[in-house]
């Protein structure tokens, strides 16, 4: 059995078998014409590799093709009520974008700088101490039990179930 897996799996049948089998067809799978996706000579002529500017890491610190962004700062910063082309994205027409603009931009998450942290943690200190403050408050006042026991004339012996039940406090019994 063992050399029959031996024969099996010998290299000269695997490349009997492999030349036998009929070459892979790779299918293009493209809509647009060779000349605009790189198998023709019009892509290159209409966006000629030399014209990319090669800068030098002194000359393109950011590593971004030379293009210079504008302060980081955020639209939510920039004033409201000036006049805007774009009022919502307080935005010029034709000023460039930062980079970094989804993270600028006014739909990015809002920036609460309204008040300081330490003002902050003060006001969520106060909160919680009174809110506690009203949570003892609540534990001083709170009936918890009756202020005196209920006293029944002949203790209820009959409403409670008979003699066998247990007796409810009749008066002269001692405090509980």
């Amino acid at each position: 059995m063992l050399s029959r897996r031996i024969v099996r799996a010998s290299p000269a049948r695997l490349v009997a078998l492999a030349a036998n089998r009929s070459p892979i067809v790779q299918q293009r799978r493209t809509f647009l014409p060779d000349q605009l996706t790189g198998r023709g000579g019009l892509f290159e002529e209409k966006y000629p590799e030399s014209d990319y500017p090669h800068l030098s890491d002194a000359e393109d610190p950011e590593m971004n093709g030379g293009y210079i962004n504008p302060p980081r700062i955020k639209r939510q910063h920039r004033d409201p009520y000036a006049d805007w082309w774009d009022p919502q994205e307080r935005r010029n027409f034709g000023e460039p974008v930062h980079e970094d603009h989804d993270i600028l931009g006014m739909f990015s998450p809002y920036e609460y700088n309204w008040i300081s942290p330490g003002k902050g943690l003060a006001q969520i200190g106060a909160f919680i101490v009174a809110f506690l403050g009203l949570c003892y408050g609540v534990k001083l006042t709170y009936p918890d039990k009756v202020s005196y026991p209920r006293e029944f004339e002949g203790g209820l012996l009959q409403e409670l179930g008979g003699s066998g039940a247990i007796r409810a406090r009749q008066s002269g019994d001692p405090d509980p």
